[in-house]
């Protein structure tokens, strides 16, 4: 799949997501504490919750990569987080947004976009 394909799949993925996310009501209209976007835990699940980190940090930061023509993660794993954070939720339906999120991990592990690591010399 070419780059151009690749962006305006993952740019509608992206859109499925965060229209998901309103209609299950995990959206907000308010950010959160700067603070907390300061973190340096992975998906910052110390001070965000799941559903907060989708729409302050990962949405943004794939769009603004695909805007700019940058290169993309070439390994995403949010599903299996998601899956363990929102399983014993039943206040939305988490399905769809699962099957959301497991098509963009999908899309990103299979773009092969970003380089591979050079392999350290052996000797």
């Amino acid at each position: 799949m070419t780059t151009p394909n690749i962006h305006n799949e993952l740019r509608e993925q992206l859109q499925q997501l965060q229209a998901e996310l309103q209609l299950q009501k995990l959206w907000s209209s308010v950010a959160p504490d700067p603070k907390a976007l300061e973190s340096t835990v992975p998906f910052m699940y110390d001070t965000l919750k799941i559903h907060e980190w989708l729409q302050w940090v990962y949405i943004p930061r794939l769009h603004a990569l695909i805007d700019a023509d940058g290169v993309l993660p070439h390994q995403s794993h949010v599903f299996p987080l998601a899956e363990h954070e929102w399983e014993k939720r039943t206040d939305f339906d988490k399905q769809h947004l699962l099957r959301l999120i497991n098509r963009i991990d999908a899309t990103l592990n299979g773009c092969a976009m970003t380089p591979d690591l050079p392999q350290e010399s052996q000797g």
